[in-house]
């Protein structure tokens, strides 16, 4: 990957939509992972406004200590970027209170963690005449479909969707993102643990990159390992499971005769 002509591209490509949209910045949420951490360096390098957001909700130490260096680290280095921390853990402990008679399922409390800072982005999107900037790969955002539906999934742009997530990685070297943001373990941050994305998937961004790339060629299944045989069928089973979440919601359309 020739790595300055992608960050040229996008960059290009991100500043290309703010001028369309007539809006007049970004906001971004920033995690302490890749993903984030180079989508906000990118919309960064723009030199438009930029929000930098971290939204910890009961988050584990480590995760929320690289946001906060990340966050510093960027507007050190970019006059155009302003960092602000919204905790949410109080906002979250009131909506699942308000939920404890329905039994909502866990899943569906830890989902209602990311829905809860798609509002925090909106609102400060809205307030400032921003765009809301997505942080997901395309392992994420069209492999396995793994995000939050109205949730990190709500956003205005995705800026780094065509990209592996070793594409994220190589970029993120490129553009001078800390090392220990690099290293860390994949996880969404939405159980309160360290549990990571391959904890709750069973397979490695590794191997669900071979996997999309796999799937796409439409190539024979006959000659592969069983290793392989199982990391497929985790990938076509999460990748048509999700479909939903990347096509609009269906309309009844009706015949006004």
């Amino acid at each position: 990957m020739k790595a300055e002509k992608v960050k040229n591209t996008i960059c290009e490509w991100i500043k290309s939509k703010l001028h369309e949209s007539g809006c007049k910045g970004f906001v971004v949420g920033v995690s302490g992972g890749i993903d984030s951490a180079v989508t906000s360096t990118l919309c960064a390098h723009t030199n438009m406004p930029l929000v930098v957001v971290n939204m910890p909700i009961s988050q584990e130490k480590g995760q929320a200590d690289r946001s906060n260096e990340h966050i510093k680290w960027l507007c050190a280095n970019f006059s155009n970027v302003s960092g602000t921390l919204v905790d949410l853990t109080d906002t979250y402990s009131a909506h699942s209170k308000a939920l404890s008679e329905i039994q909502i399922s866990e899943l569906a409390i830890a989902n209602l963690k990311s829905r809860i800072r798609m509002c925090c982005l909106y609102s400060v999107a809205n307030t400032n005449n921003y765009l809301v900037v997505g942080t997901g790969n395309k392992v994420e955002d069209y492999g396995i479909g793994f995000f939050t539906k109205y949730g990190d999934g709500g956003v205005d742009i995705s800026p780094i969707a065509d990209l592996l997530k070793s594409e994220v990685r190589a970029l993120g070297q490129h553009l001078n993102v800390s090392q220990a943001i690099i290293d860390a373990k994949p996880t969404d941050g939405l159980w309160g643990d360290n549990r990571s994305d391959e904890d709750q998937i069973g397979a490695s961004y590794e191997e669900l990159e071979w996997a999309l790339e796999f799937f796409d060629s439409k190539s024979p299944e006959e000659d592969l390992s069983a290793r392989q045989t199982e990391v497929l069928t985790i990938y076509k089973s999460r990748h048509l499971a999700t479909k939903h979440k990347l096509e609009t919601p269906p309309v009844c359309y009706l015949d006004k005769n």
